[in-house]
């Protein structure tokens, strides 16, 4: 009789202690994402001012919203850039000439924050065209697996235009002395060939 009822404190205490179990085994599990398993890549990497990145990500959620944030920070010093001159104190100053066009509308700045979808591969493509130079760095950031990517691109000067070539002013006299100087030669040659052709008749008549 005392082993019966050992037997069955043993039941019930195992019954209450596996419901706790199944119950937590019941409850959906949020999905388990590798570690570093996102890529992001930007190309080219270099470009001139005016010219678009294209930035591919990979390894994402699928279907999930990623937060793309940009970081920009001057170009490196140790050289001056295309088109600029170092002064003595050893900052640069751009050669570039800028043209003033007001009545044309001024690019407005890219954005540092903006938020694509990845597709069911969890993989995305966008353009982004800078609006000045500088070292950029794109992190992104997936909003649904937390999963975080980044690269960097540079953005140079635009190229120098050549400027022309300086040489002696041409004046409205430099230019109408040597017609005028032609133009009497050639009446000067036209009197003389008909003075000629009324010789020879003369002669020959």
């Amino acid at each position: 009789m005392r082993l019966s009822r050992i037997i069955m404190a043993l039941t019930v205490g195992l019954a209450v202690a596996a419901v706790p179990t199944a119950a937590g085994a019941a409850q959906p599990q949020p999905p388990v994402y590798p570690p570093n398993s996102a890529s992001l890549t930007v190309s080219p990497t270099t470009i001139r001012l005016g010219e678009t990145f294209t930035l591919r990500g990979s390894g994402f959620a699928p279907n999930e919203s990623v937060r793309i944030d940009v970081a920009i920070s001057g170009l490196p010093q140790a050289a001056p850039a295309e088109g600029t001159a170092r002064r003595s104190d050893g900052s640069t100053v751009a050669m570039a000439p800028v043209a003033y066009t007001p009545n044309r509308a001024q690019p407005q700045p890219a954005p540092t924050t903006f938020t694509v979808t990845a597709d069911a591969n969890g993989n995305f493509t966008v353009p982004y065209r800078p609006t000045r130079p500088g070292r950029y760095t794109f992190t992104a950031t997936g909003l649904t697996s937390g999963l975080v990517a980044s690269a960097t691109g540079t953005v140079l000067p635009p190229r120098p235009t050549k400027s022309p070539r300086h040489g002696l002013p041409v004046t409205g006299d430099s230019i109408g002395t040597p017609l005028k100087l032609g133009g009497g030669l050639a009446a000067a040659g036209a009197v003389l060939l008909l003075a000629s052709m009324a010789w020879r008749r003369r002669r020959l008549g």
